[in-house]
C-alpha cells in the first residue's frame, strides 16, 4: 500500500527509525503504518545501505530497453491497424503463430501501441444507469431538527501511530454537535452501528446533508444512494447531497473542522480510548460553554432539542397500486418478465416498486425516491427451475416455512 503523497519522507523516517530500535517487531510496524511487508522491509534495506537519502523516490524508468527489432514493430502496426479491436495479447499470439522471431512480451506490446500512437483498447464500463448530476439545494433550517449535516474528519494518528477516522455530525440550525466518534474505519458496516446509538439517543432529522463520498453517497448509483443512505431513507430521512468538489454546500460543517483541527488534532493524544476522551471534552465544551456569532453569542445546548420523532426501524413502504413488488436479491438484482434487471447492491433486502412505460423501459421507485429507468428489452433471461428426476430426489427436503 502506498504512502501518502504529502507525508512521505516524514512517515518513511519515522518507520525506519522504529523499526531499527533493538527487539522492534516490523511486522506490526508496518500494520500500524498501513504498509505492507515488502514495502517496510525495503525501506529499512534502503536506510542500512544509504541513510536518509535512500528514503527518497527513485525513478521507475526501466533499466534497460527491450531489443525489438524494427522489423518486428512495423508488422506489430500492420497486424494492429487490421485488427483494430485486438489487444496486445491477442497481438502476441499472433506474431507466434506468424513465426516471428522475436516476439515482445505483452507489456512491451502495449508500450509499443501506446508509443506509436495505437493505444491499447481498453473496454469501456457499461453503465446501466445515468450517472447522478448533484444541483445546489439550499437548506433552510428553522427548527432543531430540521437538518443534520455528517462528514468524516480528514484522519490523524495518535502519538502511539493508531489511525482513526472522525465521523462528525452537527445539527444545522443550534450548530449543536450531536457527534464525535473515532471510528477506525469510513466503512458503512463501521458507520451504520454509530448511527443507531445516535438515532436512539436523539430521534430522527428530516433531511441530512451529506457529500458525495463512501459511505455516504455514489454519484454512479441510482439516486446516488449507498447501502447506509438508503438504509436512512427507509427510516423517513431525506437524504440530501452536495455538489461534488463544493465544499462551501456543507460550509458551517466544514469551519467546524477546522476548529477541531486546531484544538484537537494539533495535540494528538497518546491513544484512540484518550483521543476520544478529549474528543468528548471538546464537544462538551462546544456545545455548552462556547459562544457562537452565527446563534448571536448563544451556545448551542441553549437552542437544541430532541427531535420528536423517534426512531423505530425500517418503514414498510407504501407504493402506488399500479406498480409491481419486487424485493432486490443478494446480487443487487430483481426479476421482472422473465428477466433479471440490475438494480444496485446499495439496496439488498429492500422492496422496490416497478413498472413498465410506454418506452419499454423499466421505472423504479424506492420509497418516496425515484431511482430512473432501466433498460428491460437488454437485461438477460433469468432461469427457470428445471423439474428434478425423482431419482434424483433428495432424501431430506428443505421445506419453505
Amino acid at each position: 500500500m502506498p504512502w501518502k503523497e504529502h507525508l512521505s519522507m516524514d512517515l518513511r523516517r519515522e518507520f525506519v527509525l522504529a523499526a531499527a530500535t533493538p527487539g522492534a517487531n516490523v511486522s506490526q510496524l508496518c500494520r500500524d503504518f498501513g504498509i505492507s511487508r515488502t514495502n517496510g522491509h525495503k525501506w529499512l534495506r534502503r536506510y542500512k545501505e544509504l541513510g536518509e537519502l535512500g528514503l527518497l523516490d527513485r525513478s521507475r524508468r526501466p533499466l534497460s530497453t527491450s531489443g525489438t527489432s524494427a522489423e518486428t514493430v512495423v508488422r506489430l502496426i500492420e497486424l494492429r491497424r487490421e485488427f483494430t479491436k485486438w489487444g496486445p495479447k491477442k497481438l502476441q499470439e499472433l506474431l507466434g503463430r506468424l513465426g516471428q522471431s522475436d516476439v515482445p512480451s505483452v507489456k512491451t506490446i502495449g508500450r509499443i501501441l501506446d508509443r506509436v500512437g495505437e493505444p491499447r483498447v481498453r473496454p469501456k464500463s457499461r453503465r446501466r444507469l445515468r450517472i447522478v448530476l448533484r444541483e445546489h439545494e439550499k437548506l433552510d433550517a428553522k427548527t432543531p431538527n430540521d437538518v443534520w449535516t455528517v462528514d468524516f474528519k480528514g484522519w490523524w494518528r495518535t502519538r502511539d501511530n493508531r489511525r482513526f477516522e472522525p465521523l462528525t455530525v452537527r445539527d444545522a440550525f443550534s450548530r449543536y454537535v450531536l457527534c464525535l466518534r473515532m471510528l477506525g474505519s469510513t466503512s458503512g458496516l463501521v458507520v451504520k452501528p454509530a448511527f443507531e446509538r445516535l438515532f436512539e439517543t436523539c430521534g430522527l432529522p428530516k433531511v441530512i446533508r451529506v457529500d458525495n463520498g463512501s459511505p455516504f453517497g455514489c454519484t454512479s448509483a441510482p439516486a446516488g444512494l449507498t447501502r447506509l443512505s438508503a438504509w436512512w431513507t427507509s427510516l423517513g430521512i431525506r437524504v440530501s447531497f452536495s455538489r461534488p468538489a463544493h465544499p462551501q454546500d456543507n460550509g458551517s460543517h466544514e469551519r467546524m473542522h477546522l476548529d477541531m483541527a486546531s484544538e484537537l488534532e494539533s495535540a494528538p493524544a497518546a491513544s484512540t480510548k484518550l483521543q476520544q476522551q478529549a474528543a468528548d471534552r471538546w464537544r462538551l465544551e462546544f456545545n455548552e460553554v462556547r459562544p457562537h456569532e452565527a446563534i448571536g453569542m448563544k451556545t448551542p445546548s441553549a437552542l437544541y432539542a430532541r427531535s420528536s420523532r423517534r426512531y423505530r426501524g425500517v418503514r414498510a413502504p407504501r407504493y402506488p397500486g399500479n406498480y409491481a413488488i419486487r424485493r432486490v436479491n443478494g446480487q443487487g438484482c430483481i426479476r421482472y418478465s422473465g428477466r433479471t434487471i440490475f438494480i444496485s447492491e446499495s439496496f439488498v433486502g429492500f422492496d422496490l416498486a416497478v413498472r413498465k412505460t410506454r418506452a419499454g423501459r423499466l421505472q423504479a421507485l424506492f420509497y418516496e425516491v425515484q431511482l430512473g429507468s432501466f433498460d428491460l428489452a437488454s437485461a438477460p433471461h433469468h432461469h427457470r427451475p428445471r423439474l428434478t428426476p425423482k431419482t434424483s430426489i433428495p432424501t431430506r427436503i428443505r421445506t419453505s416455512p
